[in-house]
């Protein structure tokens, strides 16, 4: 897997409807095709969780684990966007706010987005063409 993490990894939320657009929203700003992303329900996502010794079965944070540092929740939004291409780079001044702030938002989205977009029964299949960007 160490290939694997010579680009910056996102973990995400696999059934949330939410979660699987924002990572539909990143692949097409993606244009460089900087990230790779793995469900954190799948054998990589698992694998990589155990890795970091981060929690398995609560799946209630976006984690970005980049040049071997795992950032979550808001910071790991943020650092992801200032991957992004320049026209996102506005999203950085968010870094001015205090975490504890910007994770009180996150969190309240994050506890209710099952309710608000809904949930699948199982983690999205990648399509052909993008298959190559998800870990295995």
């Amino acid at each position: 897997m160490s290939d694997e993490l010579s680009y910056p990894v996102i973990l995400f939320d696999g059934v949330c409807n939410f979660c699987n657009a924002g990572i539909n929203f990143i692949m097409r700003q993606d244009k460089n095709k900087v990230f790779r992303f793995a469900a954190l329900q799948s054998e990589a996502g698992q694998k990589l969780l155990a890795q970091y010794n981060l929690p398995r079965k609560e799946f209630e944070s976006f984690v970005l684990i980049d040049e071997g540092k795992v950032y979550q929740k808001s910071s790991a939004g943020l650092k992801v966007y200032g991957k992004l291409p320049w026209y996102w780079k506005w999203t950085q001044v968010f870094w001015l706010a205090p975490k504890f702030i910007r994770n009180v938002v996150y969190d309240f989205i994050a506890k209710n987005r099952y309710r608000w977009f809904g949930k699948k029964e199982q983690c999205m299949i990648p399509m052909q063409e993008v298959r190559n960007r998800f870990l295995a």
